[in-house]
């Protein structure tokens, strides 16, 4: 007897700076496909979640904390943000506009409908290496979740951002004492390396438990205040 396959239904398609990205349904989930390389669905959220915890963890401040993400996704992060009072600000750089779409009218809307109204939050489209690289904005806390890790980029040109150089632009967007935090599909000791190299400080990985495989982590760093 043949077996029957959920087949994922394409729900938009797009041609964007950077390529293509597609919107999908599988089932109950949604997903981000960017060139053909799977990105992020809404099965959980954990790893988002933790991400944007992490990071005010390692601040240890109060309220009135402003934060980056670094790439809306399916929107976890914003919206666990946003449902946190201890941030004040909260910036969002996205390079796709069909992500931004999918969020504001499209089908990922039910997921960060409250947070994009939250008069914290601020979307900007850009691309996040050249935004680190040219704003004169500063922020308590960065959350980079643009790729699958140091060592697993979306696109080529991300390669840069966990360079030295692209490091010291994530330094001098952060206030010091502020807390850098990269999310990765799997550990780096490299990147931690690199992190040390470039001056940061309580260099450290969060790993998060999957259902299989390795754990999904969270690199931590400091700039020196």
């Amino acid at each position: 007897m043949p077996m029957s396959y959920d087949i994922p239904e394409v729900l938009d398609r797009r041609e964007g700076p950077y390529g293509e990205v597609v919107l999908r349904r599988h089932g109950e989930l949604l997903q981000i496909i960017a060139n053909g390389c799977f990105l992020m669905d809404t099965s959980d959220g954990r790893s988002e979640r933790l991400l944007v915890d992490a990071a005010l963890a390692a601040l240890g401040t109060g309220s009135g904390s402003a934060v980056l993400i670094g790439g809306l996704g399916v929107g976890f992060s914003l919206a666990h943000a946003a449902a946190d009072v201890r941030w004040g600000r909260i910036t969002v750089v996205e390079r796709e506009p069909a992500v931004i779409d999918w969020h504001r009218e499209g089908p990922l809307s039910g997921l960060s409908r409250e947070a994009l109204s939250d008069p914290r939050t601020e979307i900007v489209r850009a691309d996040l290496i050249d935004y680190v690289n040219e704003t004169s904005d500063t922020f308590d806390a960065l959350c980079l979740d643009i790729d699958n890790g140091p060592g697993w980029t979306v696109t080529e040109g991300n390669e840069g951002l966990y360079s030295p150089a692209g490091l010291a632009s994530c330094a001098r967007a952060l206030k010091p004492g502020g807390v850098l935090a990269v999310w990765s599909a799997q550990p780096s000791p490299e990147f931690e390396g690199t992190l040390w190299n470039a001056g940061f400080t309580q260099v450290r990985t969060e790993e998060i438990p999957v259902a299989r495989g390795v754990p999904d982590v969270v690199h931590l760093a400091v700039r020196p205040g």
